[in-house]
């Protein structure tokens, strides 16, 4: 692979002739043969919202009643969940992780099945963890570095307990095939909602809701701002078990009670948590976590995920959990995945554009996710690759709904393998293959160095490599000492223009508001005397029996649960194996 120059220091610049720059037609012809595929425009032509391609309608397992427990496989459908060449794939680096196999779990033998349909051969630490928490019937808070499978870490236990209990739970629905808007609905009642902070985010979780649903009678659906009202409330009103959106959108729906009703909800996930944990709309999620309206059944459970949870949060966490939940933490919250490869570029904003460009072209063609912080710059830098001729799409919020599907579709499906963004794509979102993160600018703010960690997490997903590349100058000396504390965590080389940030003494003290032992609180509530970051784990082990007959050995401490894999050993448990640390990566 060429190695790209940094651009030097100014006092180390050396005047040279400019060359003059490549008209479109050579930037083209140099892209195609360097492998790059021909760029596409969008297609403005289309603009009847009834003939798009929805995320939302996207197709689902529909049951029947002469189906029994379990219905019959649909191979169409079934090709199209499971062996879509575009389907992020477990890397081979994850299997040093854990030795433990979903056989042991305990799980419903069709969720078993749509395991192996989906490939998961084993599961993740964060997985290893929260399935036996859930099922045991725990509150969760469950952190892990982006890209270790918190999404099935809270679905696949949560739909293995319905499945074979949705006839009793679940409210009635007609026949979807046979389905008239005009005499046919029912209203929404689901057993699980899961809330997200975007759209992109959740129609992600809606197609692996899609994936492990299949063959069961449970039907989930999603519902976010932009897409078209009716298609949603349609799709909702032929039945609900699993209900996955964005906070406007579902709060729109319920304020429609012959649409939409929470009161059968047994399980309430708030995913990307320490998003939406924000006083700003403290009373919305207040709204959203109680239901709405009055919910009939009291066994309900609450679990937050997020790869970042600061003591704020948590505070307020607590006043919707239950005393006796489970906290799991994998690594230290905030940090990256060794499996990301960092390098820091030192680029001044003039040199940004042909820096960016040279980056590319020196390496071969492959998925590369490039983040900006603003939507105007989101546009510009689209432009300048576009007429270099690379094959480029951007997405930002303030495009139609329309149009942010079509770019991640496009980037997904690599017909515009490069794609331009703000932060709005730097949480959950999961493309298969995506080799390279590009920080064409450098976060900036109070949790600069939060979106820097989620950002680089697009790549290097479940078990897979990546490169991460960022671009550096003065501007950006905010976040110079956390950089290097990431970069010393993961045993990275810090470059020359940072080395000044290095501590002295080489002791690593993170400043990010994720220590226990700091709030007083858990510390001081618990009567312990913090052992890690997290506090002392406490209490014995507790052999957990599931519904599935499999016995799961989780760790509860006296007073608040807590699962810590970096400082506490747990040997001995099936279910709950101490993480090995994988070996260093290099790129």
């Amino acid at each position: 692979m060429k190695q790209f120059t940094e651009t030097p220091r100014p006092e180390e610049t050396v005047e040279t002739p400019t060359p003059a720059p490549p008209t479109a037609e050579d930037a083209t012809r140099a892209a195609q043969q360097a492998g790059w595929t021909k760029p596409i425009p969008f297609n403005y032509d289309i603009d009847t919202k009834e003939v798009r391609e929805w995320a939302a309608v996207a197709p689902k397992y529909e049951w029947k009643d002469e189906f029994g427990e379990v219905g019959p496989p649909v191979p169409e459908l079934e090709d199209q969940l499971f062996r879509n060449e575009f389907i992020t794939r477990v890397g081979y680096k994850l299997d040093a992780l854990n030795a433990i196999d979903w056989k042991e779990a305990g799980l419903h033998p069709v969720m078993l099945e749509n395991i192996q349909l989906c490939m998961y051969a084993r599961p993740t630490p964060i997985q290893s963890y929260g399935v036996p928490a859930i099922l045991r019937g725990h509150d969760l808070i469950g952190i892990a570095q982006t890209g270790c499978g918190k999404t099935d870490a809270f679905l696949i236990p949560i739909l293995s307990k319905l499945m074979g209990k949705a006839k009793k739970l679940a409210a009635p629905r007609p026949y979807a095939e046979s389905f008239d808007a005009a005499t046919h609905t029912v209203r929404a009642e689901p057993l699980v909602l899961v809330v997200c902070p975007t759209r992109e985010l959740a129609t992600q979780i809606f197609d692996e809701a899609r994936r492990l649903c299949y063959r069961s009678m449970l039907r989930p659906c999603v519902a976010y701002g932009g897409a078209p009202l009716r298609l949603q409330r349609e799709d909702l009103q032929k039945g609900c078990d699993i209900l996955i959106g964005t906070p406007g959108r579902i709060l729109d729906f319920m304020n429609q009670p012959h649409v939409l009703s929470l009161r059968r909800v047994r399980y309430t996930v708030v995913d990307e948590a320490d998003e939406l944990l924000d006083s700003s709309w403290e009373q919305d999620f207040s709204r959203l976590m109680s239901g709405g309206d009055v919910n009939e059944d009291a066994d309900h459970h609450y679990l937050m995920f997020s790869a970042t949870f600061n003591r704020s949060c948590r505070k307020l966490a607590r006043t919707y959990l239950g005393e006796e939940h489970v906290r799991i933490r994998i690594g230290r919250p905030g940090s990256t995945h060794i499996n990301v490869a960092q390098q820091l570029l030192f680029v001044e904003d003039r040199s940004k554009k042909q820096a960016l460009y040279d980056l590319i072209m020196s390496m071969l063609p492959i998925r590369t996710l490039i983040f900006v912080n603003t939507k105007d710059q989101v546009d510009f830098v689209d432009d300048f690759l576009y007429n270099m001729g690379l094959p480029s799409t951007s997405i930002h919020s303030g495009r139609t709904q329309i149009e942010r599907e079509d770019a991640i579709r496009a980037f997904r499906t690599a017909k515009a393998p490069v794609m331009v963004t703000t932060s709005l794509s730097a949480r959950g979102l999961d493309i298969a293959n995506v080799m390279h993160v590009i920080n064409y600018d450098l976060p900036r703010g109070d949790d600069a160095i939060g979106q820097y960690v989620h950002r680089i997490g697009r790549t290097a997903r479940i078990g897979n490599e990546g490169l991460a590349t960022s671009f550096y100058n003065d501007d950006d000396s905010d976040i110079g000492s956390d950089l290097v504390k990431i970069l010393m965590e993961t045993g990275q080389k810090i470059p020359d223009f940072l080395q000044h940030f290095t501590p002295s003494d080489n002791t690593l003290v993170f400043d990010d508001d994720s220590n226990d032992s700091q709030d007083g609180d858990a510390d001081e509530e618990n009567g312990t005397q913090g052992g890690g970051r997290w506090g002392a784990a406490e209490g014995a082990q507790e052999t957990v029996q599931d519904g599935w007959g499999a016995a799961e050995e989780i760790q509860k401490s006296v007073k608040e649960p807590l699962v810590d894999v970096a400082s506490s050993s747990l040997g001995g448990s099936t279910w709950a194996t101490q993480a090995q640390q994988e070996p260093t990566n290099n790129w």
